[in-house]
């Protein structure tokens, strides 16, 4: 189906990762990626704040069908992990207010959807990226590499299937 976008999330505290990817017939096209983060000397809530301006703006500004948040799967402690659900709530919330629907992928299931293997190293699932939509290079920073893949992750999904009725 030719114009189904896909707005793809990789949360963090310090910094979150966007990427906005297009099919356009069987080709996936990049359309915007990047990272969002604070002021250098931020407090927590206002690098919050500036994450959640920051996607808000792109979501509305670019009007994707869907957007695709990547799941937390581990953090170094308890304190970590909540910083991350903190982060993860920001981008849903970003999304909801801009009227797109949201869906959750599991990092095992991003990596199985773009490399074909669960367990995927990280410059494994950068390397499709780049394939995936005939880059020159591995989009920078990491962690827009990373919502690229969550964005490509839903565009290979059978949720995506079921929305456009079987067709592909």
């Amino acid at each position: 189906l030719v114009g189904v976008r896909i707005f793809g999330i990789d949360p963090g505290s310090r910094r979150t990762g966007y990427g906005c990817v297009e099919r356009a017939g069987g080709r996936h096209v990049l359309v915007i990626c990047g990272s969002l983060s604070g002021p250098p000397r931020a407090t927590f809530p206002d690098r919050l704040n500036a994450i959640h301006d920051g996607l808000k703006t792109l979501i509305m500004r670019h009007r994707p069908d869907c957007v695709a948040v990547e799941d937390i799967f581990h953090a170094r402690n308890v304190r970590s992990a909540l910083k991350l659900g903190e982060a993860r709530g920001v981008a849903l919330l970003a999304a909801a207010e801009a009227g797109v629907p949201v869906v959750s992928y599991a990092p095992a299931a991003v990596k199985r959807a773009v490399v074909g293997y669960g367990r995927a190293e990280k410059h494994q699932v950068q390397q499709m990226v780049k394939l995936l939509l005939g880059l020159d290079d591995i989009p920078r920073p990491d962690d827009a590499a990373d919502a690229l893949a969550v964005a490509i992750c839903h565009l290979h999904s059978a949720r995506l299937r079921l929305l456009e009725g079987g067709r592909e």
